[in-house]
C-alpha cells in the first residue's frame, strides 16, 4: 500500500479565495495518495494600488485550510506570520510548498521554521537580475540552501534564474499559474447584464477592455494614444485602480459615454466584466527594474473567450503563444493597427476567442497545473 504523502502550501495570496483553487486541485488531483493543507493570512492589506484582502469563508473546500495572522502586510517583502504558522511547520510534511519569492522575510520564517526532513519548494515570478540589499540577499540565500527545488512561474523567469548560485544547483520545474475555467468562462448572461449596468446597447460598438493596475508601467498611456488613432466605433472598459486613475478619467472625458472607469470591480465579479468586452488588451512596458512577469489577466480572458492583444514585454509573448496577438510594446501606432484589425473583423475576434478558451482549458487550467505541481513533487521525494 502506497504511503500518503502530507503537503502544506503556504502563499499570502491565499487570502483570496480564486487563489486557493491551486490547493484545491492540489487536494483532487491528490486524491488518496496526498493529504493537502493550505495556510492563508486572515488579512493582507497590500501596498501600492493593491486592495486589502480579508479572508472569507466560501463554504466546503476540498482540503484543509488553516487561516493564520500576518503582520506588517503592508510591504511584502516584509510581512511575517504569526508562531501558529510555527507549530504548523512542526508536523512531519513531506513537502513545504511555499508561494511566496525566496527573498522576502515570509519565505525565510518558512525555511527557518520547517523540518529538516520536509523537502521546500519556492515558487518565484523574478525575471528580471537584481542586487537585494541586506538583510534581502541574506534571507534569499539561505531560503535557497534549505530548497529541495523551485518552481518558476515562466520562460523568462528559467532564463534570468537558472545560471545564478542557489538556483542553478537545485532542480527546477517551470509551470504556469492556473486560472479557473469553471468560473472565467464564455457567459453571454454576463456580458449582456452588465453591459446594461453601464448603459451599454449590446449592439453598439466592439468594446475594448483593460484590466490591471493603474501605473504608467502597465502602458496606459500607450493604450490611449493608440485610441485616440482609431477610425472605427468603439467603447472602452478600464477595469482597476491605482495612481494614474485621475489622468485616465480626465482623458476619457472628451469620450463622453464611449469610456467607462470601473474601480471597484471585486475579484468575484471580474469573469462577468471580461465578458463584457471583446478584446483584452495588455500594453505593458518594460522599465529599468521591471517587465512583465506574467498577467494573469490574460489567461483570465482567453478562459472568458476573449481575444487578447499583448505588448511583447516580458513574459507577455509566451503566455499569448500563437492564441493572442503580439504588439511591440510602447507603439500606438501599431497598437492601433491591430486593436482596428480586430474591432473591423468579428470573424478573426471568433477564431481568437475558440483559441483562447482552449489554450485556457489545455495549459492553464488549475487541474492541468496542479497535476504538474504534483508530478515535480513526486520526482524530488
Amino acid at each position: 500500500m502506497a504511503v500518503k504523502r502530507r503537503l502544506i502550501s503556504i502563499a499570502h495570496s491565499y487570502a483570496v479565495g480564486v487563489n486557493r483553487r491551486l490547493a484545491h486541485e492540489l487536494s483532487r488531483t491528490g486524491g488518496s495518495n496526498w493529504e493537502v493543507v493550505a495556510v492563508a493570512p486572515r488579512y493582507f492589506r497590500g501596498s501600492r494600488d493593491l486592495r486589502p484582502a480579508e479572508f472569507k469563508n466560501e463554504g466546503p473546500e476540498p482540503c484543509t485550510v488553516e487561516v493564520i495572522d500576518a503582520y506588517f502586510t503592508r510591504e511584502v517583502h516584509a510581512f511575517w506570520y504569526g508562531t501558529r504558522l510555527r507549530q504548523l511547520l512542526a508536523r512531519p510534511w513531506d513537502i513545504v510548498h511555499c508561494w511566496e519569492e525566496p527573498y522576502v522575510v515570509a519565505s525565510w520564517q518558512i525555511a527557518h521554521w520547517k523540518r529538516a526532513a520536509s523537502k521546500l519548494v519556492f515558487t518565484t515570478f523574478q525575471n528580471w537580475s537584481k542586487k537585494y540589499p541586506p538583510p534581502f540577499n541574506w534571507m534569499e540565500q539561505s531560503c535557497l540552501r534549505s530548497a529541495a527545488g523551485w518552481i518558476p512561474y515562466g520562460r523568462t523567469i528559467v532564463d534570468v534564474l537558472s545560471g545564478q548560485p542557489g538556483y542553478r544547483d537545485r532542480p527546477f520545474r517551470m509551470i504556469p499559474p492556473g486560472v479557473d475555467t469553471g468560473k472565467f468562462q464564455p457567459d453571454q448572461a454576463s456580458r449582456l447584464a452588465i453591459r446594461r449596468s453601464l448603459n451599454w446597447d449590446d449592439n453598439g460598438p466592439p468594446v475594448i477592455g483593460y484590466l490591471g493596475r493603474f501605473i504608467a508601467e502597465k502602458g496606459l498611456d500607450v493604450l490611449a494614444a493608440a485610441i485616440d488613432r482609431l477610425t472605427t466605433p468603439w467603447r472602452l472598459l478600464l477595469i482597476g485602480a491605482g495612481p494614474l486613475e485621475s489622468s485616465m478619467l480626465k482623458w476619457a472625458q472628451k469620450y463622453g459615454d464611449r469610456v467607462r472607469l470601473c474601480n471597484k470591480v471585486a475579484h468575484d465579479q471580474v469573469p462577468a466584466y471580461l465578458n463584457a468586452m471583446d478584446i483584452l488588451c495588455a500594453p505593458s512596458l518594460t522599465t529599468p527594474r521591471w517587465r512583465e512577469q506574467f498577467g494573469r489577466m490574460l489567461i483570465e480572458g482567453f478562459a472568458c473567450g476573449v481575444p487578447v492583444v499583448g505588448s511583447d514585454s516580458g513574459e507577455i509573448p509566451f503566455v499569448l503563444g500563437d492564441d493572442g496577438v503580439v504588439v511591440p510594446e510602447g507603439n500606438p501606432s501599431r497598437w492601433a493597427e491591430e486593436i482596428q484589425s480586430l474591432l473591423e473583423s468579428p470573424e478573426l475576434r471568433r477564431r481568437l476567442s475558440a483559441a483562447g478558451r482552449e489554450r485556457a482549458v489545455t495549459v492553464f487550467d488549475w487541474s492541468v497545473v496542479a497535476r504538474q505541481h504534483l508530478q515535480f513533487f513526486e520526482q524530488l521525494l
